[in-house]
């Protein structure tokens, strides 16, 4: 007996393209509890994340017919990709519905983009850079990662990290250095934009 499971997202992709909507529910049921998570760690309402979980795979299957979908390896972060963005689609409406109108004049001061605070699209793209910087300092040596998980999560000097690691401050430092030149050669080959503007 032939099992869906034992193939890989990019086949299973293929397999439905062709017709077949087992292929389809393999990989949903493979994929959705890490996606309804993700949903639901930033909307953090069970319905909504639900909501937002449906329109993902229906926005899945329509870009599959189109044959949007370019195959890297990466099914899950293409699909997490779109809840991402059905996210911020979403609070971007919310904003909309709840804006206040200033009627006698012609520039709504309040909500200018200088006075106003972090949105949750602003804290979210906060949240995406950090996750992102996450998994890069992962692909460092060791001792780099080390480093600036002391340092940027834990709050310690390099005096400190110096102690913790029992090397000198010098070599603390020079590994912060090299941890960092690592990150940004990562950044660019990567092609990642880490910047909220």
């Amino acid at each position: 007996m032939f099992r869906l499971n034992s193939l890989n997202d990019n086949e299973l992709v293929q397999r439905f393209i062709k017709g077949d909507q087992e292929a389809l529910e393999t990989l949903i049921v493979r994929h959705k509890s890490r996606v309804f998570s993700y949903i639901l760690l930033i909307v953090k309402n069970q319905e909504l994340a639900e909501d937002i979980f449906q329109e993902t795979f229906i926005k899945v299957i329509r870009s599959l017919k189109r044959g949007k979908y370019i195959e890297n390896g990466k099914f899950v972060s293409w699909v997490l990709r779109i809840s991402h963005n059905l996210i911020i689609d979403h609070f971007r409406k919310e904003k909309l519905k709840g804006t206040v109108s200033n009627d006698s004049s012609d520039v709504d001061i309040f909500n200018s983009q200088k006075y106003s605070e972090d949105t949750i699209e602003d804290q979210m793209v906060k949240a995406q850079i950090l996750f992102e910087v996450k998994h890069l300092v992962k692909e460092l040596p060791e001792d780099q990662q080390q480093v600036i998980h002391m340092r940027h999560y834990m709050g310690l000097s390099f005096k400190e990290i110096a102690e913790q690691t029992d090397v000198s401050i010098n070599t603390a430092l020079g590994r912060m250095r090299y941890a960092l030149i690592n990150l940004r050669k990562l950044i660019d080959e990567k092609n990642l934009m880490l910047t909220q503007f």
